[in-house]
């Protein structure tokens, strides 16, 4: 008889024994897929009638025998997945192999099944400082555990637990496709042990308490495990018996990272900072100008119940192995190409045009939160739109849900080097006027990203601690050539160490670039000439929100300045020193050289412009000083325009070109005004503008040029609430603006987020007259306790942007 053949024979022959026992269907079917090398049912049924075909003529009975038993097994008993699932390939895994590779067809008594699994997400949530992801406390909750540390589960058994006779096996599993030599599949047997007996680095489980057929299982989870889903399934034996049993839990198992173990790549001994950088859920995000900064608040949103399952979709597009998954450096490396869109479909499509018709402008999100929420909705489909603060803040919701500790950082003045040059250079004609398409090199008025802590084994010690990700999509990976940053050492950055993984050089140049202006030069070898170097405009301030100080509304004064941490003090050896050790190990101190002195003897001042209210006109004034017994003649030029954040020109508002005769030794202030009917309707994002001033010395070829950026303010929300506010209670909460500029607001809208307080939501108002002050009310029903925070953002045609945010605290 053929090979395709040979299971029909054994079948026949042991058809009388396979009627006496309950384990036959299982056997036949499995044989039957394994011998006839079938994936399906359908296949082999086709199999069977061809083989039965080909039998004798004296076989009629065995045949009808044959394909009465075929359709049996194949459509009136069912067939579970626990019967392909048998380990019986893997015999170094002891506990059930022995029975499995036993030729014997007995099956043995029937063992003690489980009934049920209890996981208690609510209270080891309590231990592993996981009971604010509302997905633990849902209806049906699932379990949130942190690696390295302890958590409990219990069975219910079908008869009463002997610890002599039930042997019971927990398998996690993770991924698609588990597999015990990826480490994806494990297989744990629960000993009888008071404690765990195993090194801390390998799983173990032990029995803690038996109450008749209920068993509670303490399970120790290695603080090296892949973060992600895990599954679980519960089989069950009798000793010395082949017929097991399975159970498969349907509920999640959320693995995080760990900063509270010190045996996890995370870890964080500070337990104030811990409450900051991965507890809380509301933070600030600083933008403006590095004169006239301010905060602005934003919901990170970690625990809400979209966020978390909304990351692991996003890990699982990641497709990062079980190894990766396992450390941080490489999460957070994926997690910063996730969450742009630009090569994966990530989660946030940028747009720095002003047109947002076809999505949600940046500024009118008030958290991160109903981001994730689309995100997971749509299945996959990049929200619209993001900016680099919506970038971070999104960035920081991914890292805190991960079990990262994270915070948003705001580096004032940020330089954007295209050409990896360390550099960020303007050129000139030999007249002195600007050139802007010699490169793309910009300084953004602001840049914002996120700071991650994690220890890097993968550097030389002193390189752990806090390292940069960065989501906007800038520039390609020095590494990957995907649209991602870092992790970067902050200490690397700080040193200039820009051979370090990854991506010092880009950070380095955001927060150290000298700022370089060439003029043209045919005779130089370059066919530039370096006519000057600033060395203090890159990096002026970088800030982050202070450890366990809440909010003050728009102000500053809950920011952290780090600038200290990521470069030394401007005009400093030391500073001067890590430039020019960058400058090496890129192979570019050539750019660094001083120019040749030239005759500056006329001093020139860009003056800083005071607090704007939107409505109010301002001043432009430079300051010259000739500082020599002869006349001068200066060519000077000044321009004003609206830009958006990242450096590039939106309107032009007002220019003005003079030449300016100085006496010996005269100071002389040249101004310009500013008028708000100039700039009201050609403002754009953030009411950014920008002067860029730029002279030239007529009697000795002196150039100077000076830029300068800041931004209008303009008003405040002001949010009411009156009496206690109770769980379950309805509320009043009033919304107070007026109108600060001589035009009406149109398409009026305010969106309003406080988590436990009230969902993300957006209502529409009607116009608002100039000058008109309104009060807009409603009512709202808290569903947590503790501190809470409203954010309210107003935006119209006419006026965008303005934001407001209440503290209040929800009494149980």
């Amino acid at each position: 008889m053929s090979g395709d053949c040979e299971w029909i024979s054994w079948l026949s022959s042991n058809a009388s024994r396979m009627f006496e026992c309950n384990y036959w269907p299982k056997l036949v079917f499995r044989s039957s897929l394994q011998r006839s090398n079938c994936q399906s049912k359908s296949c082999l049924v086709t199999k069977c009638k061809q083989s039965a075909h080909r039998l004798p003529q004296n076989s009629v009975l065995l045949t009808l025998i044959i394909k009465s038993l075929l359709f049996i097994n194949l459509f009136l008993i069912p067939i579970t997945s626990h019967a392909f699932r048998v380990p019986y390939r893997y015999p170094h895994y002891p506990l059930f192999h022995k029975e499995l590779i036993n030729n014997s067809p007995i099956a043995g008594p029937a063992p003690n099944e489980v009934v049920s699994v209890e996981l208690f997400p609510r209270d080891n949530a309590k231990t592993h400082h996981t009971s604010q992801y509302e997905i633990v406390n849902n209806i049906n909750p699932s379990l949130v555990i942190r690696r390295g540390d302890p958590f409990y589960l219990a069975l219910r058994l079908n008869g009463p637990y002997d610890q002599s006779r039930d042997k019971i096996r927990l398998e996690f599993m993770f991924g698609p496709r588990p597999q015990i030599g990826k480490g994806t599949l494990i297989y744990l047997p629960i000993s009888n042990n008071k404690d765990f007996t195993k090194d801390s680095s390998k799983w173990d489980a032990r029995s803690h308490h038996i109450d008749g057929n209920q068993l509670t299982i303490h399970v120790h989870l290695p603080a090296n495990v892949a973060v992600g889903i895990w599954k679980l399934r519960v089989s069950t034996k009798q000793q010395g018996s082949r017929n097991i049993r399975s159970f498969d839990v349907k509920e999640n198992i959320y693995v995080l990272f760990n900063a509270w173990n010190k045996d996890d790549g995370v870890f964080l001994p500070d337990d104030t900072k811990r409450r900051e950088y991965v507890l809380n859920d509301v933070g600030k995000i600083y933008i403006g100008s590095h004169s006239k900064p301010k905060g602005r608040q934003w919901i990170y949103g970690q625990f809400a119940d979209s966020v978390l399952p909304a990351v692991m979709f996003m890990m699982e597009k990641t497709r990062l192995d079980y190894s990766a998954r396992a450390n941080p450096v490489k999460v957070v490396r994926s997690v910063a190409a996730m969450v742009n869109s630009h090569d994966d479909n990530g989660l946030l499509v940028g747009n720095w045009s002003g047109n947002y018709n076809d999505g949600n402008a940046p500024w009118q999100w008030t958290g991160s939160a109903p981001i994730f929420e689309q995100y997971l909705r749509s299945n996959g489909e990049p929200i619209k739109f993001g900016q680099c603060w919506v970038f971070a803040g999104s960035t920081t919701t991914m890292s805190r849900a991960l079990g990262i500790p994270a915070r948003t950082i705001t580096n004032f003045v940020s330089a954007h080097d295209t050409d990896d040059s360390l550099t960020v250079d303007k050129f000139f004609t030999k007249d002195g006027e600007p050139i802007s398409d010699v490169n793309s090199d910009s300084i953004w008025n602001f840049h914002v990203w996120t700071d991650v802590w994690m220890s890097r084994p993968d550097l030389p010690p002193g390189y752990g601690g806090w390292q940069v990700i960065d989501a906007t999509p800038q520039e390609s990976s020095d590494v990957s050539g995907l649209y991602q940053t870092g992790p970067a050492s902050l200490e690397a950055i700080r040193k200039g160490e820009v051979g370090m993984a990854y991506d010092v050089p880009f950070v380095f140049a955001e927060v150290n670039s000298d700022v370089v202006h060439w003029q043209l030069d045919e005779t130089s070898e370059l066919g530039w000439r370096k006519i000057k170097t600033n060395k203090y405009h890159v990096g002026r301030k970088l800030f982050t929100k202070r450890v366990g100080v809440d909010s003050d509304y728009g102000g500053i004064s809950d920011a952290e300045d780090i600038t200290a941490l990521y470069k030394f003090k401007e005009g400093t050896e030391e500073e001067r020193m890590a430039v020019l050790n960058a400058a090496r190990g890129a192979g570019l101190s050539f750019l660094f050289e001083l120019p040749q002195p030239g005759k500056e003897d006329i001093e020139f001042d860009l003056l800083d412009i005071e607090k704007v209210i939107i409505g109010n006109p301002f001043y432009i004034q430079v300051e010259m000083t000739n500082r020599v017994g002869s006349v001068r003649t200066v060519t000077l030029s000044l321009s004003c325009n609206s830009f958006y954040l990242t450096g590039i020109l939106a309107r032009k508002i007002k220019q003005d070109r003079q030449i300016i005769v100085l006496q010996p030794y005269q100071k002389e202030v040249f101004r310009i005004r500013v008028n708000s009917d100039d700039y009201i309707d050609k403002l754009v994002d953030y009411s950014m503008m920008k002067i860029y001033a730029i002279a030239t010395v007529k009697e000795t070829q002196q150039t100077w040029s000076e830029e300068d950026d800041f931004s209008i303010e303009k008003p405040q929300l002001h949010i009411n609430t009156r009496g206690d506010i109770v769980v379950g209670r309805e509320y009043g909460l009033e919304i107070q603006m007026t109108n600060p500029i001589n035009r009406v607001l149109t398409d009026c809208a305010f969106t309003i987020e406080g988590p436990g307080i009230t969902r993300p939501m957006q209502i529409k108002f009607r116009d608002i007259q100039p000058g008109e002050s309104i009060a807009h009310s409603l009512r709202f029903v808290p569903q947590r306790p503790g501190p809470r925070t409203i954010v309210v953002v107003f935006h119209s045609r006419q006026l965008i942007d303005v934001v407001g945010s209440k503290p209040v605290n929800v009494i149980a």
